[in-house]
């Protein structure tokens, strides 16, 4: 609620009215007043009459010049006092005004509103992000979530379960400092907790110096000490070891990781697709096209912000691709996979085409159709006379 906001509003204005309109004491008191005075100069005049000093026609023009002062010298005190007991109202509004436009322009109650917000829906923001109840937070709840998150730590202490939903919310946001602070916090508290472990792990690694490295690589180890089979650890020891440079380890951590994953995950054709970078054999499970590209490095300069499509679509067939690959614009040769895992509609796969043609395809729309100063290049027809094909493309200006 803002009413405290509006009763400290009003409580500021009635203490500028007070000291406006509060009754002062005069420093200093006039000897008379101007009534006073017109009588004494008036009794003055008829002293001076009765003495024979002034002639009765003199005694009556002075008396008449001298009310004529005094009456003008009333109206005069009258329109000053009227003016200038105007002045503190006016003075009042003014700082009225001035106040209410300030703070209309720096006031923080939209800030407050949004805090006693999130507040309400704490609860409802929770079960949203982590239950998949209802829609997927927006940027404005998962805003209003975190700092939702940070009052509750300031007004109850310490709890495990905040901390981590507050990294994981700085590190969706890149706020990798916070996001490891956070997590650090509720390690803390629950040294042990294997999904906390792992949000600790990929914080450290997107950081990717030496000391983030291994501190990531020792959570990961904890995890796999307890859980030998946990594929989400696996991976991670496998990206930690390819950080350091330690290529053995990375392909031993992959190829154990191929081994548990189903065909049907969709990490499965990421790992195969790494372990054929690095020169792996990987068998193939259903059909697949290892493509070994090469990307002129001055598309590269000349588009730094486009997209690489690689799609194998059927000869004869519907357009639909049968896999789909999209890459940020690479340069240089490097070696990508096509898997039947990789198809954009269910039933519509590699399995399902004998004879197929791969296409390369720079977009700088970042859309799979292509559009007015797109580049592709396309392969001659394949057919799957064995399960694994290779071939070469080049794509160049």
């Amino acid at each position: 609620m803002i009413w405290p906001l509006i009763i400290a509003s009003f409580t500021m204005l009635l203490l500028t009215a007070l000291c406006l309109f509060w009754p002062r004491r005069a420093t200093e008191l006039p000897q008379q007043t101007p009534a006073q005075l017109f009588e004494e100069r008036l009794q003055l005049l008829a002293l001076a009459r009765d003495s024979g000093e002034l002639a009765e026609q003199d005694f009556d023009s002075a008396a008449q010049e001298l009310k004529s002062q005094f009456l003008q010298q009333q109206s005069v005190s009258l329109t000053q006092n009227q003016r200038f007991g105007r002045l503190p109202l006016v003075l009042l509004l003014v700082v009225a005004v001035i106040v209410g436009g300030v703070y209309s322009v720096n006031g923080h109650y939209r800030q407050l509103q949004d805090w006693q917000l999130a507040q309400q829906n704490l609860q409802a923001y929770g079960e949203r992000a982590l239950l998949n109840q209802g829609e997927p937070l927006s940027e404005q709840e998962i805003d209003w979530f975190a700092l939702a998150l940070r009052t509750k730590l300031a007004n109850e202490g310490d709890d495990a379960i905040a901390w981590m939903l507050l990294g994981r919310i700085r590190m969706s946001q890149g706020a990798i400092e916070q996001a490891i602070d956070a997590f650090e916090r509720a390690l803390q508290l629950t040294p042990e907790r294997t999904p906390l472990l792992l949000s600790y792990a990929q914080a450290l690694i997107l950081q990717a110096d030496d000391n983030r490295l291994a501190l990531a690589g020792r959570a990961v180890a904890r995890v796999l000490s307890k859980e030998p089979q946990n594929n989400d650890a696996l991976s991670l020891m496998a990206l930690i070891a390819y950080e350091k440079g330690d290529m053995e380890q990375a392909k031993s951590a992959w190829q154990l990781l191929l081994g548990q994953l189903p065909s049907t995950d969709p990490r499965y054709a990421a790992v195969q697709q790494r372990l054929a970078e690095m020169g792996v054999e990987v068998p193939a499970d259903g059909r697949q096209i290892t493509v070994q590209l090469f990307v002129d490095p001055a598309l590269k300069q000349a588009n730094p912000n486009a997209s690489l499509f690689l799609f194998a679509r059927a000869i004869g067939g519907a357009p639909l691709p049968l896999a789909v690959q999209r890459i940020p614009l690479p340069e240089g040769e490097l070696t990508l996979v096509l898997t039947e895992q990789m198809a954009m509609q269910s039933g519509w796969s590699l399995a399902n085409a004998d004879s197929v043609e791969v296409v390369a395809r720079m977009s700088q729309s970042g859309t799979v159709e292509q559009r007015p100063g797109d580049i592709q290049t396309v392969s001659e027809a394949l057919s799957f006379t064995e399960p694994a094909l290779t071939i070469s493309l080049s794509l160049e200006p």
